[in-house]
């Protein structure tokens, strides 16, 4: 059969999980296709237009909720049946490898990647805009103020630094230098 060779053919010198990207593409029209039946069911109208705020709350919200699944250490345990950890990368962050094939590899890299993962984010927040705007609203707006809270940490942590003090770390695996005097 063509359609099995086809991995081997586009990736000769490394193993491609071409057949599971065609997998998690049909994974993703099922999510369309199942959030436009929901919408059309619900008898709601689609908005003629997204207000600019509603955008930027959905652009910062879709950012944070990404990184959130895909990088942060509490939620490692969603990735652990995929990925395997490798050490810490930044504020509360983790670098980790994908393990396993076909299927179970591809949905390691959409689970481990925040900007693979922000196109499923951000579908699903412009679908709830439509089914429960209030609802959605409010959680964009709590992922939008952890968002803008984490780079506030992080301009601080850095002022602090630039200043001569030290900086506070979250980092897991990293103990802080504390003065003994």
């Amino acid at each position: 059969m063509r359609l099995r060779r086809l991995p081997g053919e586009y990736a000769p010198d490394r193993p491609f999980p071409l057949l599971g990207y065609v997998a998690s593409g049909g994974a993703y029209v099922a999510l369309v296709a199942g959030l436009a039946a929901a919408v059309q069911l619900s008898g709601r109208p689609l908005p003629r237009r997204i207000s600019v705020m509603d955008l930027v709350l959905l652009s910062v919200a879709t950012h944070k909720l990404s990184r959130l699944l895909a990088k942060d250490a509490v939620t490692s345990p969603l990735r652990a049946p995929f990925a395997r950890f490798e050490k810490p990368a930044g504020e509360a962050e983790l670098v980790e490898q994908v393990r396993g094939h076909g299927i179970r590899h591809t949905v390691g890299e959409l689970v481990t990647c925040p900007f693979c993962l922000a196109i499923w984010v951000s579908t699903v927040l412009t679908a709830g805009l439509v089914l429960a705007p209030r609802l959605v609203r409010l959680v964009a707006t709590g992922l939008t103020a952890v968002a803008v809270s984490d780079f506030l940490q992080l301009a601080y942590a850095a002022a602090k630094k630039s200043a001569g003090g030290e900086a506070e770390h979250g980092l897991i695996g990293h103990e802080r230098k504390r003065s003994t005097g």
